[in-house]
């Protein structure tokens, strides 16, 4: 999944992006639950089944 799939799935589930983080990520927030999580933005590139199951959890 890409960066832009990835963007589309968390607004529909109601989170919004609080800021930029570090070098090329994203600090999401999911405001029914007051969960962060921080999301990489590589554009083009995949992001890896891992990274996306890790953050899943944490949102």
């Amino acid at each position: 999944m890409r960066y832009r799939e990835l963007r589309r799935k968390l607004r529909k589930l109601g989170c919004e992006p609080l800021r930029q983080a570090g070098g090329s990520h994203e600090i999401w927030w999911r405001p029914e639950t007051d969960l962060r999580t921080v999301i990489p933005n590589h554009l083009s590139k995949e992001i890896p089944k891992g990274t996306l199951l890790q953050r899943s959890s944490k949102i």
